[in-house]
């Protein structure tokens, strides 16, 4: 009965203001990819920092109060101005699955993660998703930065990155270092 209700949370129609932060999200997040804002703090630009800045920059125009008050949550539900890669997954955002059902689902502003450990911690990679308002005539594309110095904001095909990726990048259930797609918290309400 719990996973009936969380998937009919995760899964239920997105509301108007929903709908309309999701396209601004998207938005911002494209504009990157084209030309990054000089407002984007270049020691923030990795891939936590285009999902904060294009998240901020949609709710700073239609609703300024939520990032004031601290848009981001730490695992305890308490408000931040900065998360990091795994404090935003875990704070922020709600995982709504990793095959092919959650795939199918995914809508603008959903993030697509992978971690991997380095020197015995684990690293986190985000990608935001941006999903056309008519899925049959335009491909769901990631957006993401690859987390280097100086290194520009990639856009791509979902199905592409599925499909012809590094093994360690597709986001298939097959892939162990795919965490799976993420959707923010406030949005599965």
């Amino acid at each position: 009965m719990v996973t009936a209700l969380l998937a009919s949370l995760l899964f239920a129609e997105p509301t108007a203001s929903e709908a309309l932060l999701r396209r601004v999200v998207a938005e911002a997040a494209v504009q990157q990819a084209r030309r990054m804002d000089p407002a984007w703090e270049e020691k923030q630009r990795d891939c936590a920092g285009l999902v904060r800045f294009a998240y901020r920059r949609a709710y700073a125009q239609l609703d300024p109060a939520r990032v004031a008050a601290g848009l981001f949550r730490d695992a305890a539900g308490r408000p931040l101005q900065f998360a990091d890669a795994g404090t935003l997954l875990r704070g922020s955002f709600v995982r709504t699955g990793r095959d092919e059902a959650a795939r199918r689902a995914v809508r603008s502003g959903d993030l697509a993660a992978f971690a991997r450990e380095e020197d015995g911690a684990p690293v986190f990679h985000l990608m935001l998703l941006v999903v056309p308002d008519d899925p049959a005539h335009a491909p769901t594309l990631v957006v993401y930065h690859p987390g280097e110095p100086g290194a520009e904001v990639r856009l791509g095909r979902l199905d592409d990155l599925a499909r012809d990726a590094p093994a360690g990048w597709r986001p298939v259930p097959e892939n162990p270092l795919f965490l799976g797609f993420y959707r923010f918290k406030e949005w599965t309400r």
